[in-house]
């Protein structure tokens, strides 16, 4: 197919005007740009443009990782891990090289409605010559065995920690006792879990949110729709959009918040005049949610992951080195093929206090002798019914889940909306134009805290930051990440049935 002239001359318009020095691309691209084919030659020029255009204006998006010498594809932790059998498997090869093709345009769409206005033709036209160009480029590539070679070794995703930190950090560890203090706040979480087993929430200052109202939904339905969604050389569920907003409504939680100020009302994330990081309007009630999945025993689950957002967590005494502008919890439910619930857990946005609430269907693995942090479950949870949905309790300012209970139905006037997770890559700013809320390092800018100073023993890159999917390293003594491929297979057995 011979490429469009308008698109053409765009493209080598854009090359013409962007500035030299760009840097060195690994082969097979930098074939691609030498290549004796015009059109060929053209779409490896129209991702090198929009790559410097992107770089330049600070827009990239760091959800998923690109592959180095493959601009067209992004990977994230849960295809990296189906690497070795698309080793084996034609068919898995190419729908690997497909779904990361799909992730790259995800992100380049919203790199390219991020672009100041001008830099770039409507959004439609550019998004299907980078399409178009994308899978050209894949079909290239994967007629080469040289370049599936490199493509299969390339595709994986850097972690979130450093390792030179990491040793120079060696020294004040011996002095400091990190692994304790892990523990200690392990310990009061247990105690205000027991705690919350013996309070009410009718306090007045707990106030109760629970998710829009809609149409139940059966299990056997889910059963269904999964196994049908299934059906792909992966294994993954491909969920339609209408299946998913009705499945992410299905397993929503309540939420029982202490509120004792603003700092406690979640809400909508939005940019206001002049300003370099986003803020919570507390009028929106908005929870944030999408899909993940996770490798069990070869078999991929469907998960489920929600995000609310606080303005801040205030400082709790002076000098506290956790406030900082932002807070949050990320909770995630992992579904069984019946559609039954098997475990939930828990993060803040900063990857930080990572929890697991398993029901009887997820049993607890040993932890290996030489891992310090492993899995810290706080509370177990009965079967969750049909009909039935977790209610989390949150205390006020630290933003600490401190209780869970088993609710039935929407058990709350407060009803919150749930809104998809992309909107926060691509968020309208009153100035004009659009912006990320993350940077393109992954992290909500402005949310650093004081204890990437305390944590930098860890390594984690900017401790404390809020991150973006994809980005959550969670273990402050190891290496952990949120969305690990094999997170629950190492630690739990599954009843799947």
């Amino acid at each position: 197919m011979r490429p469009r002239p308008a698109l053409a001359a765009l493209a080598a318009g854009l090359v013409a005007i962007l500035a030299a020095g760009c840097a060195t691309l690994e082969a097979p691209f930098d074939a691609h740009l030498e290549s004796g084919a015009q059109q060929v030659r053209g779409c490896a020029e129209w991702f090198r443009a929009l790559d410097e255009r992107v770089a330049a204006a600070g827009t990239r998006d760091a959800q998923d990782a690109p592959v180095p010498g493959f601009p067209y594809l992004r990977v994230n932790r849960l295809l990296a891990a189906l690497r070795p059998m698309a080793m084996s498997n034609e068919h898995a090869l190419h729908a690997l090289a497909e779904r990361m093709l799909v992730l790259d345009l995800e992100a380049r769409r919203y790199e390219i409605m991020n672009l100041p206005a001008g830099q770039l033709p409507e959004l439609r036209v550019a998004l299907q010559r980078t399409q178009e160009c994308g899978g050209l480029l894949r079909e290239i590539d994967l007629a080469r065995p040289e370049s599936r070679a490199a493509l299969l070794r390339r595709a994986e995703v850097p972690d979130d920690y450093r390792l030179a930190s990491r040793i120079l950090g060696l020294y004040w560890l011996t002095r400091i006792p990190f692994a304790a203090g892990v523990r200690q706040q392990e310990e009061e979480t247990r105690a205000a879990f027991r705690r919350a087993s013996l309070d009410s929430d009718g306090s007045t200052r707990h106030l109760r949110y629970a998710p829009e109202p809609g149409e139940p939904l059966a299990r056997t339905s889910v059963a269904q729709m999964l196994e049908r969604a299934s059906e792909n050389p992966l294994g993954i569920p491909e969920l339609s959009e209408e299946n998913l907003s009705a499945l992410l409504a299905a397993y929503a939680p309540s939420f029982s918040i202490e509120v004792k100020g603003d700092y406690d009302r979640f809400g909508a994330l939005r940019w206001l005049r002049d300003t370099d990081s986003p803020s919570v309007d507390g009028a929106q009630l908005a929870v944030y949610g999408h899909p993940a999945w996770t490798r069990y025993e070869g078999r991929m689950l469907l998960q489920l992951v929600y995000t609310l957002w606080f303005p801040e967590r205030p400082p709790q005494s002076e000098g506290d080195l956790l406030a900082g502008r932002l807070d949050g919890i990320t909770w995630r439910v992992t579904l069984a093929p019946d559609g039954e619930p098997l475990v939930y857990d828990a993060i803040h946005p900063c990857g930080c206090y990572h929890q697991f609430f398993p029901t009887p269907r997820a049993a607890a693995r040993p932890a290996p002798d030489s891992v310090e942090e492993w899995m810290f479950s706080p509370r177990a949870l009965p079967r969750i019914a049909q009909g039935e949905r977790p209610l989390v309790r949150i205390a006020s300012g630290t933003h600490y889940i401190e209780g869970i209970a088993v609710v039935g139905g929407t058990d709350s006037l407060v009803r919150y909306e749930l809104r998809p997770y992309g909107e926060l890559r691509s968020l309208l700013r009153y100035s004009g134009g659009r912006a990320s809320v993350f940077g393109p390092d992954g992290m909500v800018p402005g949310t650093e805290r004081a204890e990437r100073f305390v944590f930098w023993p860890m390594g984690i890159d900017s401790a404390g930051a809020m991150r973006q999917w994809g980005r959550h390293a969670t273990a402050f003594v190891g290496r952990r990440h949120f969305d690990d491929a094999d997170l629950f297979e190492q630690r739990f057995r599954f009843e799947l049935r």
